[in-house]
């Protein structure tokens, strides 16, 4: 796919997706103070790749891709209840998430670890009351979400990455493949069984999430050694202030790049049945270059 078409379909789903999360939370109960902390998380930007491959899957799969917003948007939901508790001084302890001051240095404590309690509710709450879709795939996504989400997928992965120290590859791998595997594989089969998807194209779907996850995490972790801290939105060298051991600190610089290109091109060839237009295939190599 020609970058310029790639541009055009990406910011169509990424202006969709702005529009739909623009809209939620805006009622001004006396309770309000919640809504404006989830408001704040959900609405400070990012690259919305779980909900743009959430909606590419849904178009392969013949479905109108508007109809599968509501599910799209869910993940989103889930996945910034994750960034606003892993900031919380409990866990990570950061001050800067993409840029800005994380939701409790603007919230206190208490209201940020609300704020990430409800969105996790009124992600399934979308999903169930997603107004184009059937209540058998309305049902079939909210399993899909909660068994990404849950304990045997990206909280499984938080507890092994926070309280388990890993420091072997294989522990490295799993906790990768769960923490930020499972999601993004998770937001690829929401596309398709949203679309009421065939088997075949779910296995595919999850291989490609699983695969580009890795990449993603892999490289994450080698721009928190080369990256530039205004544009990565957080301070370099974090990990290594908490004593985290990386791939970088297991591979090099060197080997981790050619292992985010091998689960780069793993992820394509998983989709290349079903890849006609080459957008996943664009998206996976603009994620391999990312500098943020």
């Amino acid at each position: 796919m020609e970058q310029t078409a790639f541009d055009v379909r990406y910011g169509e789903y990424r202006a969709a997706v702005e529009d739909y999360l623009q809209g939620l939370f805006t009622d001004k109960p006396h309770w309000a103070d919640l809504y404006d902390a989830m408001r704040y998380s959900l609405l400070s930007g990012g690259k919305r790749i779980r909900p743009v491959l959430t909606l590419e899957f849904a178009r392969l799969a013949g479905l109108d891709w508007h109809a599968a917003l509501p599910v799209a948007c869910a993940l989103e939901l889930v996945h910034t209840y994750s960034l606003i508790h892993d900031d919380l001084p409990c866990m990570d302890d950061d001050d800067l998430r993409r840029g800005k001051p994380t939701n409790h240095k603007v919230y206190g404590e208490t209201l940020a670890v609300l704020a990430g309690d409800a969105l996790q509710p009124e992600a399934f709450r979308l999903i169930l009351t997603a107004p184009e879709l059937p209540a058998d795939r309305r049902a079939a996504c909210a399993l899909i979400l909660a068994e990404a989400a849950g304990a045997d997928g990206m909280v499984a992965g938080q507890v092994i990455d926070t309280l388990h120290a890993p420091q072997s590859e294989a522990a490295l791998q799993e906790v990768h493949r769960l923490k930020t595997g499972a999601m993004i594989a998770g937001a690829c089969k929401l596309g398709a069984a949203a679309a009421g998807g065939c088997g075949a194209l779910l296995a595919a779907a999850e291989q490609y999430g699983y695969q580009l996850g890795m990449a993603f995490q892999i490289r994450d972790d080698m721009l928190d050694v080369i990256g530039n801290a205004a544009e990565f939105g957080k301070p370099i060298g974090s990990d290594r202030e908490e004593e985290k051991v990386t791939f970088v600190d297991l591979l090099g610089l060197e080997a981790c790049g050619r292992r985010v290109l091998e689960c780069t091109e793993d992820a394509k060839a998983a989709v290349a049945a079903y890849d006609a237009s080459g957008f996943l295939r664009a998206l996976a190599d603009t994620l391999a270059e990312r500098n943020k």
